[in-house]
């Protein structure tokens, strides 16, 4: 009996490069607070989405905040975990998904599990 266990290739530096710029690109035409810059870095193998507190329910003094963190998985799928801060942990929200379903969850973000 075989087993197929997925492998997951990790993404070489131009492709994230090419993934990042892809991000950024995508955030600026969010939904939710708009006026501010999301800051978007690589986080190992993914991406951590950072931006100002606008709301300040999690910031009173408007700081910088985690908003999503973005993860490879397999077979060029993603992963899409929103920032719990109360518990300051990471809560998966999508798994094993083609990226444009991530950003079209993150830049629309009706439940606002994103930007807060």
């Amino acid at each position: 009996m075989t087993t197929h266990s997925a492998v997951k290739a990790a993404p070489g530096a131009q492709v994230l490069d090419l993934i990042q710029l892809r991000l950024q690109r995508a955030l600026r035409e969010r939904q939710r607070y708009r006026y501010v810059t999301p800051r978007v870095t690589t986080q190992g193998e993914g991406f951590l989405i950072q931006s100002p507190c606008c709301s300040r329910h999690v910031d009173p003094q408007g700081g910088v905040i985690d908003i999503a963190l973005l993860m490879p998985m397999t077979c060029g799928h993603w992963s899409l975990s929103s920032r719990d801060h109360a518990i300051r942990a990471w809560v998966p929200q999508l798994q094993d998904q083609p990226l444009e379903v991530l950003l079209e969850a993150l830049c629309v973000d009706t439940e606002r599990v994103f930007w807060l």
